[in-house]
């Protein structure tokens, strides 16, 4: 049967509903609605149906198709933010489904261009896009396929030298392969499925062979690192205060500093060597509030929180905005009464009596923390105004805090954990242990939390480095450097935990530390040169055929 067959709006209506049920289905990988830790193995079979129906509908579905299961796809799995704002659920939904436009034009391309190998050309540009769609303003790496088999232990020590592309493409290529298959079936180019194996047996043995390598491997490692003994232990005690990250004012930053240091002080007694609060722990900015004086009760309120963390035997460390003046040859109040002043999501360090170091974000939340279109897109940008989102300033330097008994570490600040290349950067500059610092509480939902959690777990794989998360409201928790959970703490609770956190100084980097999305990027280039190719052997065989 042609596959230029006539369809009817029946097959279309169909095809339709078919990617809204795939759309749903794969999201049950993840955590989500469904399960708050997600059905991960999913992943490894949800996107069959849709590779088959790329192959078997028209050029002319196709750009429609794209955008109806990223939007479709997204909104079943980001559904908690519609708690953020409502704003939210409708852009994160719409960028995706208009990055899908571009993904399923080129898998119908790589399928029509490549007759025989069109799957494995597939498999490439989808790990493309998954690396493009989490590089330029909007990237937004949750739902990327990897971030499923974040419980398959075994699966994902590869990540240490190919970060999620290479685990991207091992989830991929089968599916891609049998969804061809599934395909030829439905229009009538019947093959027993076994011969189709037999007639790309090269393939299938070279697969076969790198999942032999990909769980010996994954084995191996796992089992070694199970039995490393860490170079040190550092006791961490991580404060959750579990507190509504959008309200604001005097009193609500009263009540957070107060329930923060009665639980820290507590935690004191247990003897740890470090005390860690969330991300924005501490509202009011430091820096502006001693500098500046603008506000004398808040002010006073800085000074109190201050000494109580200059006061402390061991360090503190807590998220905290940075306020400067954005002119520094003006005042910081304008004559028309507005301030002079930008602010940076920071993170502080107290250590022997003062502020031993500061911290600034570097890669914001789009459109949330940074949107950099004001002149291209001047209506957007007021609408995003409007409704009450504001701007962070970008920070630049991967800092690395090193306490006096010598344990170094970083701080991405919450979003920044999800890109494996930032937590490659701070190693590479020396950080032994990775402390990300968040706050999801606004989410409400568990699932959401353990999104975040999931990602997070690779960013320990790819380093070979402990991760100790201090959250506001969840997941509060160490990754040891197998990728494995410890002992998380209860979500949207307040209270507080000692974790001994295996600390890992010697041996090298890993080849993900050192290169970071390097093979992505070939990736990408190779699946723009092969679509090339395949354009300009499409038009030689039409010139042939007139």
């Amino acid at each position: 049967m042609d596959l230029n067959r006539k369809r009817g709006f029946g097959t279309y209506g169909l095809e339709i509903l078919l990617l809204i049920v795939i759309a749903c289905i794969y999201s049950f990988a993840f955590p989500g609605f469904l399960s708050d830790t997600g059905f991960g193995a999913i992943a490894f079979f949800a996107l069959i149906p849709l590779f088959s129906i790329i192959r078997y509908t028209t050029w002319k579905a196709i750009p429609f198709y794209g955008f109806l299961f990223g939007f479709a796809f997204y909104t079943c799995f980001n559904y908690w933010l519609t708690t953020f704002h409502p704003l939210a659920i409708l852009l994160v939904p719409i960028i995706k489904g208009g990055e899908m436009v571009m993904l399923f034009i080129a898998l119908k391309a790589a399928d029509r261009w490549f007759k025989r190998y069109g799957f494995a050309v597939q498999a490439l540009i989808w790990v493309a896009y998954a690396y493009l769609s989490q590089s330029w303003f909007a990237g937004y790496p949750y739902g990327t396929i990897a971030y499923a088999a974040y419980q398959f232990l075994p699966f994902i020590q590869i990540a240490e030298f190919s970060g999620i592309w290479g685990i991207t493409f091992v989830m991929i290529l089968p599916q891609a392969f049998v969804g061809r298959y599934v395909a030829d079936q439905v229009i009538g180019r019947k093959s027993p499925f076994i011969q189709v194996l037999k007639s790309y047996l090269p393939i299938v043995i070279g697969y076969a062979a790198l999942l032999v390598f990909v769980f010996t491997f994954g084995f191996i490692t796992y089992s070694k690192w199970q039995k490393e003994e860490p170079d040190l232990t550092w006791r961490v005690a991580t404060i959750q205060h579990s507190a509504d990250s959008w309200k604001g004012g005097y009193e609500t930053y009263k009540r957070n500093f107060n329930n923060l240091r009665s639980m820290s002080l507590q935690a004191l007694q247990a003897d740890p060597d470090m005390i860690l609060w969330s991300e924005t722990a501490f509202v009011p900015s430091v820096h502006w509030h001693t500098t500046y004086k603008t506000d004398e009760i808040t002010a006073t309120l800085v000074d109190e929180f201050v000494d109580f963390g200059k006061s402390l035997p061991v360090p503190l460390l807590t998220g905290n905005p940075e306020g400067v003046l954005d002119d520094e040859q003006l005042p910081p109040l304008h004559p028309d009464g507005t301030w002079n002043r930008k602010d940076y999501n920071t993170v502080i360090m107290f250590e022997n009596g003062e502020i031993k170091k500061t911290y600034r974000k570097q890669h914001l939340v789009p459109f949330t923390e940074h949107f950099p279109y004001e002149k291209q897109l001047p209506w957007l940008y007021n609408l995003l105004l409007a409704n009450d989102y504001n701007w962070w300033e970008t920070g630049y330097d991967p800092v690395v805090f090193e306490t006096a008994e010598g344990v170094r570490f970083s701080t991405p600040i919450c979003f920044e954990d999800v890109y494996g290349y930032l937590t490659a950067g701070f190693v590479r500059n020396g950080a032994d242990v990775i402390v990300n610092m968040t706050n999801d509480s606004w989410s409400g939902a568990v699932s959401a939390e353990m999104q975040h959690l999931a990602m997070a777990v690779f960013r320990s794989v790819e380093t070979r480095k402990s991760t100790v998360r201090g959250t506001n409201s969840g997941m509060t928790a160490v990754i040891e450097p197998t990728g494995k959970i410890v002992d998380p703490m209860e979500p949207f609770t307040k209270g507080w935990h000692i974790y001994d956190v295996p600390v890992y100084t010697s041996g090298t980097d890993t080849l993900y530390t050192k290169h970071a999305d390097t093979g992505a990027q070939y990736v990408v280039y190779l699946s723009i040169a092969l679509l090339l190719l395949g354009a300009i052997l499409r038009i030689i065989d039409w010139k042939r055929e007139r």
